[in-house]
């Protein structure tokens, strides 16, 4: 069932809680709490239990949480446990360096085929992912599930790439090129990453602490 009208901050704090969930589940951790989940992570119990009611009722008066039901239940909302089928178009540094570490398959994701416009890499695998020419991307999508791309290409074509590919039915974009793009389509969601976001954050706070 789709939620409405849940806010982009307890959407982001999601896979943050998943994450620590995890954790726990791995170190053998049976229950936990929202005041320790709060101590963990930084964040206030009635945050959690605010954030938690959002998705209906989680865990018991007197005993807390079920670490492994909590996680499997937000593991849920996240989507993790779909199979969501995914390529990527650019296999550079970056797009490569994801291919090769990042644990998509713990995230309900497939990668099944990648693109590049340089002959050194079509035809090639990268970590078991066949690299195929931009010019059969069209047909791919066509033939082939595709829910979400990977962007990790120069930002001169990143929004005509993108417009390109919402024409073909695609909806969902992971953003690696530093260029917020956008879509009138409500439909469709981009999450756009910018690593120097992250890092200016750091220095506000080095700077401010």
């Amino acid at each position: 069932m789709k939620k409405e009208n849940i806010s982009d901050a307890v959407i982001r704090r999601l896979p943050r809680y998943y994450r620590q969930l995890t954790d726990l589940y791995h170190r053998g951790i049976v229950r936990t709490s929202s005041h320790s989940l709060g101590q963990e992570m930084n964040i206030t119990a009635s945050q959690i239990r605010q954030d938690f009611s959002c998705f209906g009722e989680f865990g018991q008066q007197g005993y807390g949480y079920n670490v492994e039901e909590l996680r499997s239940e937000i593991g849920h909302i996240l989507g993790v446990d779909n199979d969501h089928h995914l390529i990527m178009i650019g296999v550079g540094n970056l797009g490569r360096a994801l291919l090769n570490n990042f644990p998509f398959e713990n995230t309900g994701f497939t990668v099944d085929a990648s693109f590049d416009v340089s002959p050194d890499v079509i035809d090639t695998q990268i970590n078991g992912i066949p690299v195929y020419s931009t010019d059969e991307l069209e047909s791919y999508i066509k033939r082939h599930a595709v829910d979400v791309v990977v962007l990790t290409i120069p930002q001169a074509v990143a929004q005509a790439t993108a417009n390109r590919l919402i024409d073909l039915g695609i909806r969902g974009f992971w953003n690696f090129t530093n260029v917020e793009l956008s879509s009138p389509n409500p439909d469709v969601q981009f999450e756009n990453i910018h690593f120097a976001d992250s890092l200016l954050t750091l220095s506000y706070r080095i700077a401010n602490h």
